[in-house]
């Protein structure tokens, strides 16, 4: 009997797993740190927002979400004309491979790099090719090594997840010089507001300065806004109506373009969540080093933790940790079968840490 059959290579895609949700038991406390959720929760004003349009939820959502781009435009001082917004980064990342790639062509992403980037590609039908990382680092020769006549795309999370490293703005430049002029180049900011170092961007100068160039970003992270899945993109305005035209047209939730436009001019919120992740992330990284474990250097608000390969693994700490409630993420479809990644959470659960990966390691 004949039935549906999927478009070829959609069943050669590896489904995006996410980080794993702790099951409460009676008498334990959990923590979840495998989902880089922010300890913090978002903006008082984001939820005063949100339920501020509860009563009018049987209404459709403006279709530009015009509130929301005009509180982008003023924060980075950009032509609201020049954003999108989307449910998720994610949303808008799958909008650009839809755009711009097609069957046989090929789009370039790095060896640990976010894993939304070859389920997009190759949902398309485009080729995801795999530049070499240096020291957990994207490297700007391995991906110019890497173009080919039918490179039509470069994903770059800046800083990356899940290792946490970050290319200089200089090396993004320099990448992007060589890079052939119709080859869009996407820089995927998630985690740019942890980012404390003089010599990152995250990219608003390039896209302002080139025709190929974009830059996206997520209100998941430090404003805490997961849940309702929303994004944005600055863009040349050529790539901004090309993406339009396939963008659904109620994509973003009135409750979460308000809320999030709400979230982003509460700059105080956001000044006291860095402030605290840089700080545990510092005392995260000393502390654990002392144990004998290696902490990739982070610039966002997570830790990637390394063991053994035999011994005292990952898998097995894993397990340690969760049985005490501590849950971390591994990262084995991350090609990193001997890490954990952890989300820098409050300070209770920082420390409950540290103590249960001491204990582990003591073999207690």
């Amino acid at each position: 009997m004949s039935r549906p059959m999927p478009n070829p290579g959609i069943l050669d895609i590896a489904p995006y797993t996410p980080g794993k949700s702790p099951v409460a038991e009676p008498g334990r406390k959990v923590f979840k740190l495998s989902a880089n959720e922010t300890p913090f929760g978002p903006s008082p004003k984001a939820i005063e927002a949100f339920k501020n349009v509860a009563d009018h939820l049987e209404d459709y959502p403006e279709g530009t979400s015009r509130v929301l781009r005009e509180a982008i435009g003023r924060t980075f001082g950009l032509d609201p004309n020049r954003i999108i917004c989307g449910a998720g980064s994610d949303e808008i990342l799958n909008l650009l491979a839809h755009t711009y790639l097609s069957q046989g062509d090929e789009a370039i992403s790095t060896t640990h790099g976010f894993l939304v980037y070859p389920i997009a590609t190759m949902a398309v039908g485009a080729r995801n090719v795999v530049a070499a990382e240096k020291n957990l680092t994207s490297d700007v020769d391995a991906i110019l090594k890497a173009v080919t006549p039918r490179t039509k795309l470069v994903w770059l999370a800046n800083p990356n997840n899940p290792t946490g490293t970050y290319l200089p703005f200089d090396e993004v430049k320099r990448l992007r010089a060589g890079l052939p002029s119709h080859v869009l180049l996407v820089l995927d900011a998630a985690y740019c507001d942890y980012v404390s170092r003089n010599d990152y961007e995250m990219g608003i100068e390039l896209v302002a300065t080139t025709e190929n160039t974009v830059v996206t970003h997520t209100f998941s992270k430090i404003h805490g806004l997961a849940a309702l899945r929303i994004g944005w993109m600055f863009g040349p305005e050529h790539i901004i109506d090309a993406v339009n035209r396939i963008r659904g047209p109620f994509n973003v939730s009135t409750p979460a373009m308000y809320a999030a436009a709400a979230a982003i001019e509460d700059t105080g919120h956001q000044a006291m969540s860095k402030q605290f992740t840089e700080t545990w992330r510092n005392w995260l990284t000393e502390e654990i080093g002392k144990l004998g474990l290696k902490v990739t250097p982070s610039v966002a608000n997570f830790v990637l933790i390394h063991f053994p390969t035999e011994g005292k693994t990952s898998d097995a700490a894993d397990a340690f940790l969760t049985k005490r409630g501590l849950v971390l993420r591994g990262l084995k479809n991350y090609g990193l079968p001997h890490s954990l990644r952890m989300t820098i959470g409050t300070e209770e659960a920082n420390r409950l840490v540290v103590e249960g990966l001491r204990d582990f390691m003591a073999g207690r």
